[in-house]
C-alpha cells in the first residue's frame, strides 16, 4: 500500500482529485489515476491535477519555475488542457501559498494561461485562441446525428446544436458518441450538445474523452459559446453557458477566449492506494 496526500475540488461540479509533487517524483501510472478518481473504490473525480514545476516536465521549453499543471483524464489519459480544472489548480495554488498576486500564470500542455481572481469569488482564466474548422464533421449518437462545428481550444472539441425535437435533457450520453470521418479526431474529442436560449445564452451538456459525461466542461463551453457565435455571424460576444453543474461566463474577442466561473476546494486527506503491480 502506498499513502498519498489529496485535495479535492470542482469547478460547476466538474470535479477533480489533486496532487502536489512539486519535482514529479511520484510515478504516476495510469492505474493509479483510474483507481483515485473511482467514486466507489477511491476518492472520485472527472480527472487528476498533478502540481509540478514546470521544470520537471519533459520537452517544457518554457519558463522552468512556473506551476505546471499536469491534468489527467479519469481514464489515466493525458489531456492538453481543462478549463475548470484550470480555475481548481489557480484555487489550490492561492489557498496553499504557492501564488499571489491580481494575476497568476500557470504552464500547461497547451501552452502558458493566466488567471485573475476576482472579488466575488470567481476566477477568471485566459483561455487563449480558439479555432473553428471550416469542413463539418458528422456526429453519431444512437440513431440520432448532426453536423457539428470542430473547435479547438488547446484540445479537440465537436458542437452540435440540438433542435427542438430532439430535447437535450432526453440525450443518451452513456456511451460515447462517434463521429465521420473518424480521422478528424485521431486521439478522441470532446462532443458538446447545445440548445440555444438566446444571442448570449446557451445551454449544455458534454461526453468528455476520457471520462464520459460530465457536470461541466469548461473549453467545451467555450467551444459551444464559439460554435454559437459563429452561427450568429460574429467574432465578439459575452456568453452565458449553462451547464449540469451550474452556469460559466465565456468572453469571446476575434479568436481569444475567457472562461469566468466559480473553483472551491472541498477536502485534504490522504489516499491508500493498492500496489497492483
Amino acid at each position: 500500500m502506498r499513502t498519498w496526500k489529496f485535495a479535492k475540488g470542482h469547478g460547476t461540479m466538474n470535479d477533480f482529485v489533486i496532487l502536489r509533487d512539486r519535482h514529479a517524483m511520484v510515478k504516476l501510472t495510469d492505474d493509479d489515476v483510474r483507481q483515485l478518481c473511482d467514486r466507489r473504490a477511491g476518492i472520485g473525480g472527472d480527472g487528476l491535477l498533478r502540481v509540478t514545476l514546470a521544470s520537471s516536465i519533459p520537452g517544457w521549453q518554457g519558463d522552468p519555475d512556473l506551476w505546471f499543471m499536469d491534468y489527467r483524464n479519469s481514464d489515466g489519459s493525458i489531456a492538453e488542457m481543462c478549463g475548470n480544472g484550470l480555475r481548481v489548480f489557480v484555487r489550490y495554488l492561492l489557498e496553499e501559498d504557492l501564488a499571489s498576486g491580481e494575476e497568476i500564470v500557470v504552464a500547461t500542455r497547451a501552452g502558458v494561461k493566466r488567471a485573475w481572481p476576482l472579488m466575488d469569488g470567481r476566477i477568471r482564466t485566459d483561455l487563449g485562441s480558439v479555432s473553428l474548422a471550416d469542413a463539418p464533421v458528422r456526429v453519431v449518437l444512437g440513431a440520432l446525428s448532426w453536423d457539428a462545428t470542430e473547435v479547438n481550444v488547446g484540445n479537440p472539441h465537436a458542437v452540435c446544436f440540438v433542435e427542438e425535437s430532439q430535447q437535450l435533457a432526453t440525450l443518451d450520453l452513456s456511451h460515447a458518441p462517434q463521429w465521420q470521418p473518424a480521422e478528424r479526431f485521431p486521439d478522441g474529442a470532446n462532443v458538446e450538445f447545445v440548445e440555444v436560449l438566446a444571442d448570449d445564452h446557451i445551454r449544455m451538456r458534454v461526453h468528455e474523452r476520457g471520462s464520459g459525461e460530465t457536470m461541466s466542461c469548461g473549453t467545451g463551453t467555450v467551444a459551444a459559446a464559439a460554435a454559437h457565435c459563429r452561427r450568429l455571424g460574429i467574432t465578439s460576444a459575452e456568453v452565458r453557458v449553462d451547464i449540469p453543474g451550474g452556469w460559466l461566463e465565456v468572453g469571446l474577442d476575434d479568436g481569444q477566449a475567457t472562461l469566468t466561473g466559480p473553483a472551491v476546494l472541498v477536502a485534504h486527506g490522504e489516499a491508500q492506494l493498492a500496489d497492483l503491480s
